[in-house]
């Protein structure tokens, strides 16, 4: 956590010496008062500056969200951002023009850009968050896509009698596929291999 040092004649100054080497606003810092500061006698001798130490609060879903900012940024892409948080899961719903070049084909740049995003949030936060980015509704019409996905490979397992590998993908997209088919008396579905080649196969009962 970064810490700095503010100095002044009073309290106040040393306060504002500090927030200003932070970028920060008052309410967005922790700070303690060192040295409450001691007036020059007759405006000469003994005076002594007072001292703060002043340390930025930490933020993750700022942090988060100034990432995703600073990102979109240098792709060329002007992005804005709704946060919408329920205890530990936040979800960023992204929108904007280009929107098609932050999802990527098959979700691959949103759901590495997803995983970054949860990295600068996390980085130096005692309190983990789970951080969920979409465009466009794209993460409803891939749940719908996969759901059709799995219905139809169940089919062509039962009908080849043989088991069928799903192409890999991200833990919480596996996780669609087995929900979707948890309740067959037909087919069943595991996971095999390593992250991030994870993949599911689907086989006859």
């Amino acid at each position: 956590m970064m810490e700095v040092k503010g100095t002044g004649q009073t309290v106040e100054e040393a306060i504002e010496s500090a927030l200003t080497q932070l970028k920060v606003t008052k309410e967005e810092a922790e700070i303690d008062i060192i040295e409450e500061g001691k007036k020059r006698f007759l405006g000469l001798f003994g005076g002594r500056p007072a001292t703060v130490l002043a340390r930025r609060i930490f933020n993750p879903i700022e942090e988060a969200k100034t990432y995703l900012l600073s990102v979109s940024k240098e792709m060329g892409i002007d992005t804005k951002i709704e946060v919408k948080q329920v205890g530990k899961e936040v979800e960023f719903n992204l929108s904007g023009e280009k929107m098609a070049l932050l999802i990527g084909k098959r979700g691959q740049t949103l759901n590495a850009l997803q995983h970054l995003t949860q990295l600068a949030a996390n980085r130096t936060s005692d309190q983990f968050i789970n951080i969920v980015l979409d465009a466009e509704n794209y993460r409803e019409r891939r749940k719908e896509t996969l759901r059709n996905l799995a219905k139809r490979l169940a089919d062509k397992a039962l009908r080849t009698k043989r088991p069928v590998s799903l192409e890999p993908m991200p833990s919480y997209e596996r996780k669609i596929i087995h929900t979707a088919l948890m309740d067959s008396a037909s087919v069943n579905t595991f996971s095999e291999g390593n992250e991030p080649n994870r993949y599911i196969v689907i086989s006859p009962k």
